[in-house]
């Protein structure tokens, strides 16, 4: 699955994944492979992606850089205060408010 992750001024993170934890308005939820077609709003929570071989680009916020890196099974996590995902077709976009300090 390809992911790509923005806030309003930022990418956060893109890349291969094989799975995304998001906070639903109705509870948190995870997607997989092949999962159906969906669009829902985010609440304030923590976005826990699981990456899949290959390189990606994520938001280190420890640092306030974009890294690029090559772990596959590497937990990316963040505390966002809420937006939207979207999934269609193992593409994956999260649009989000903003990324909040842990």
């Amino acid at each position: 699955m390809h992911i790509t992750v923005l806030t309003p001024d930022k990418k956060v993170f893109e890349g291969e994944i094989t799975s995304v934890k998001v906070p639903g308005t109705l509870g948190q939820f995870q997607v997989l492979k092949n999962h159906a077609p969906i669009v829902s709003s985010l609440q304030e929570g923590a976005v826990e992606i699981v990456t899949a071989a290959g390189n990606y680009d994520f938001y280190d916020t420890e640092t306030g850089t974009i890294q690029t890196a090559n772990v596959p099974g590497a937990k990316i996590i963040y505390k966002i205060s809420g937006g939207f995902i979207e999934v269609l077709n193992n593409e994956i976009s999260l649009l989000l408010e903003n990324i909040l300090k842990r």
